[in-house]
């Protein structure tokens, strides 16, 4: 079982919370028939996004068998075979999608959030198979088009539920994406200098870094502004969230710049082996939690 959750990449189902964020933030977390829609998609994601993973591990079958760390895994270490793979591949996929029609034939969507829905499915599913083939060889492109699967997840939740995403938290959500990619690479391009992503030639650690501080104040920028003129709740109160915010993306940045960082700046495992950052989080989420839904508390 656990070789196959690891195939699934299960620990990176972490970055599909993004898919709750337009249900949380429009304060509909306890709107019971949203939040079975959103989990229900969330499952539906998820299982596409590994079927991505385990298609990418195909293609670089041979080159993860040469590598230190990547070799490992389960199809590069032959734990899998191939044919169990591609079987997989296609059943998570058909799954994913059944979730989505399933919404649908119970009625607990329409038709036209249905063909959204299962669009921005397929979009990401086209889109990472690109990735994996062509578009991670190309400069910047390939930093884009990772950026975009964050921005997706969001858009993702947003239709499902038939929630408008604000030009704010869209524009936020896509300077942090570019910034975290963008210290993927750095690490990649500092730490991993034997087995290096041919794309990697084309970046400088002072090119990475550049755009890494623009789209880290942006991020900061729009976010405040995101809070200064949300009119859900009480502004004054949603404003002070930005010194969580600061604290986390200090202490993320903190992470990424040690030289005795392992993980490259791989955004889920520098969370995920942080307890200072994720303490952050969490209190973060305390504090916006309170303000969102501190009604349902007597607050």
């Amino acid at each position: 079982m656990k070789t196959y959750l690891k195939l699934l990449r299960v620990n990176h189902y972490i970055k599909n919370l993004l898919i709750f964020l337009p249900l949380i933030f429009s304060g509909n977390f306890f709107n019971i028939p949203m939040l079975k829609i959103t989990i229900l998609s969330f499952i539906s994601f998820c299982l596409m996004a590994s079927a991505i993973y385990i298609f990418n591990d195909l293609l670089d079958y041979e080159k993860d068998r040469l590598h230190p760390k990547k070799k490992y895994r389960p199809i590069a270490s032959d734990k899998i075979s191939k044919t169990q793979a591609k079987i997989i591949f296609t059943v998570l996929i058909i799954l994913s999608l059944l979730i989505e029609l399933s919404l649908y034939w119970f009625g607990k969507i329409s038709l036209n959030t249905l063909i959204i829905s299962i669009s921005l499915l397929l979009l990401y599913l086209i889109i990472n198979i690109f990735y994996s083939i062509l578009g991670k060889h190309i400069p910047i492109l390939d930093i884009l088009l990772l950026s975009f699967g964050f921005i997706l997840r969001v858009f993702f939740g947003g239709s499902v539920t038939q929630v408008t995403i604000s030009s704010w938290l869209y524009l936020t959500i896509l300077s942090f994406s570019l910034y975290l990619v963008l210290g993927k690479r750095k690490g990649e391009l500092e730490k991993n200098k034997d087995f290096q992503r041919k794309v990697l030639k084309y970046y400088t650690v002072p090119y990475l870094e550049k755009f890494m501080n623009i789209y880290l104040a942006l991020t900061l920028a729009f976010y405040s502004l995101w809070c200064a003129t949300n009119t859900i709740v009480d502004n004054n109160l949603l404003i002070y969230s930005i010194f969580f915010i600061i604290f986390i993306v200090m202490k993320y940045s903190l992470n990424i710049e040690n030289t005795q960082n392992e993980y490259m700046g791989d955004p889920v495992e520098v969370v995920l082996h942080d307890k200072i950052l994720l303490l952050g989080i969490l209190l973060y989420a305390i504090y916006m939690g309170g303000i969102l839904y501190g009604k349902y508390l007597g607050l």
